[in-house]
């Protein structure tokens, strides 16, 4: 792997993700690349003991020492018209939200 990402590589990055950056911001987020892969490169350096497994988080869930988890459970609300009458905007028992502009990319 590389040390770094090289200009060349980076525009064409940017142009695959079709972002328009100035050059203030095309540097900036170049520095910062080159920086997560850095930090990156000396999390992989720190040595561990293989006997550790690889997880996802740092907090282990072993069913010997926690609890089960529960089953979801529905439970309805024993008056959703309340829950209605606190949106801002709602109709026939729904709640409005507004619309998601759409833009199709070329």
């Amino acid at each position: 792997m590389s040390d770094s990402i090289d200009r060349d590589t980076f525009d064409h990055l940017v142009g695959l993700a079709a972002l328009e950056l100035d050059q203030q911001q095309a540097d900036y987020l170049l520095r910062e690349l080159n920086n997560q892969l850095k930090a990156i490169r000396e999390l992989a350096a720190i040595p561990l003991d293989e006997s550790v497994p690889a997880s996802l988080h740092g907090v282990p869930y072993a069913s010997a020492v926690s609890p089960e988890l529960r089953e979801d459970v529905w439970q309805p609300h024993p008056n959703p018209e309340e829950i209605i009458a606190l949106a801002p905007d709602t109709r026939d028992g729904y709640i409005v939200v507004p619309d998601i502009p759409h833009t199709t990319l070329e």
